[in-house]
């Protein structure tokens, strides 16, 4: 069936739908990844968007059933130049559009996607809607000029508290995740290291976590603006300095809202599994994953309160902090990848081992 991307700028792009059926609307955006498709739908902090991919040919894998960074897809509306209808994977357990059908998310093949991450670019991200060929485009344009996202963070994040125990190796630790959209592998990445972890709801207070006799504290990626979470920022501000923290994405500006720094949105955002990114100290590039549509201003932060720990080599935007004095760090790829490069994943051990300094310092304090 033909189905057309308008943009609120009015500019049109004719294709064919598959997947789910309807409309969606949303904030358009691309990801440069060649592969990572499945963990792109199922990552949080794409809800409320609808997910154009740059490389032209999408769905050759398929879709398995270990992939999963949630429990469902979150994205408005997916876009590719082609999809492949027969995909070739051992672990392939359905088609691409098998999975969007399933998902409810329509889904827009044929376009010249080369053409619109051009714009994107150009004139910065946009909102879109995806209709059926037919449906008025003034109205659609006025449809997505009108589209709103407000706090998406109460849309993905749990109802209830959920518990991980690692399966070998426990270390002794325990780790508290506030969930503002985590992705599974955050999860397992703590896990691997012996960590326990109970996963908490976004809103859960400061004081329920400080009181819990928790090691650390992880806050989590997430979609939306951050300076809509204000009761997500006021616990961070209340466990400052209290207890170990590390801040991955969402979490990372949330972290400097909540130490007096600020925040502005990007061009046309990072989505990707490689952006280079420089750790300061180690003097070493790495290439990251990232999804983010918001960063930290580098000047809005004290000097006698942070050091900026990490830099993004495309446009010199902060990707890392640390807070001094205080254990807390954050950065804004993700050392998790899922999907994109783990060489980051050295961060982990970077909380580990500060959660058990500051476990021994307790003790030697008591």
């Amino acid at each position: 069936m033909k189905a057309v991307l308008i943009l609120e700028d009015k500019t049109r792009f004719a294709g064919e739908s598959y997947g789910g059926d309807g409309i969606a609307i949303g904030e358009v955006v691309f990801n440069t990844g060649m592969t990572g498709y499945q963990e792109i739908l199922t990552d949080p902090s794409y809800c409320g968007q609808i997910v154009a991919m740059t490389y032209p040919l999408i769905g050759n894998y398929g879709i398995n059933k270990d992939d999963f960074e949630s429990h469902k897809s979150f994205v408005r509306g997916f876009i590719t130049r082609e999809r492949c209808e027969k995909p070739s994977n051992f672990r392939s357990a359905g088609t691409l559009g098998e999975y969007l059908a399933k998902q409810g998310i329509p889904g827009l093949y044929g376009i010249d996607t080369r053409k619109l991450t051009k714009i994107l670019r150009e004139k910065g991200t946009m909102k879109g809607v995806i209709v059926p060929e037919g449906f008025s485009d003034e109205a659609a344009a006025r449809m997505a000029a009108g589209f709103t996202l407000c706090n998406p963070v109460d849309e993905v994040t749990l109802s209830r508290p959920v518990e991980h125990v690692p399966e070998t190796g426990a270390c002794g630790l325990h780790a508290a995740v506030l969930d503002y959209g985590v992705k599974r592998n955050i999860v397992r990445s703590l896990l691997k290291r012996g960590i326990k972890v109970t996963v908490f709801p976004a809103d859960t207070s400061a004081d329920e976590l400080l009181g819990g006799k928790f090691d650390g504290v992880m806050l989590s990626n997430g979609p939306g603006d951050p300076k809509d979470c204000r009761v997500e920022i006021e616990n961070i501000r209340k466990m400052a300095g209290r207890i170990p923290i590390f801040a991955i994405c969402l979490g990372h500006q949330l972290a400097a809202l909540a130490m007096g720094g600020d925040t502005g949105k990007l061009r046309y955002g990072h989505r990707g599994c490689n952006h280079p990114v420089k750790d300061v100290a180690r003097d070493r590039t790495y290439i990251t994953s990232q999804n983010h549509g918001y960063t930290v201003l580098a000047d809005s932060l004290g000097a006698g309160t942070a050091c900026i720990t990490h830099v993004n080599m495309n446009d010199m935007t902060v990707e890392g902090i640390r807070y001094m004095g205080i254990p807390m760090f954050s950065v804004q790829f993700h050392p998790e990848a899922s999907p994109g490069p783990g060489d980051t994943a050295y961060l982990f051990d970077e909380f580990t081992e500060m959660m058990n300094d500051y476990k021994l310092k307790e003790k030697q304090d008591a």
